[in-house]
């Protein structure tokens, strides 16, 4: 099994101009560019915002026990189903957790989680 890792990084609005203005000055010479995804947060407590432990419980065990829904997730972690869901929301909407819903009699959403590991880089 390949290892996908996600990275995550704390940057300011001048790096990440910065790093931009870098890729867009490439292109327009027409110099390859090199992949890069990851997730950028401006601090380190905006970063703890979003990677609380309860949402860290939540992406381990959406990655061990593959629940098909949140609903068996919540039963899974024991938490209430509304607090869950808002972890998942915002976890997905952080780009930390995939969303797929699917249809089969009733509609249900599948939180996914495709890495292996979380890299936190952090400029000193």
């Amino acid at each position: 099994m390949k290892v996908r890792n996600i990275k995550l990084a704390i940057k300011s609005d001048e790096d990440i101009f910065n790093e931009v203005k870098d890729v867009v000055g490439k292109i327009e010479r027409g110099k390859k560019v090199k992949k890069h995804e990851g997730i950028s947060f401006d601090s380190i407590d905006a970063m703890r915002k979003v990677l609380t432990e309860e949402r860290l419980k939540v992406l381990r065990t959406v990655k061990k026990e593959h629940p098909e829904s949140v609903y068996e997730l919540a039963k899974k972690l024991k938490r209430d189903i509304k607090n869950t869901f808002n972890d998942v929301q915002f976890l997905a909407e952080a780009g930390l957790l995939e969303l797929k819903k699917t249809k089969d009699g009733r509609e249900k959403t599948t939180p996914l989680v495709n890495y292996d590991k979380i890299m936190l880089e952090i400029p000193v």
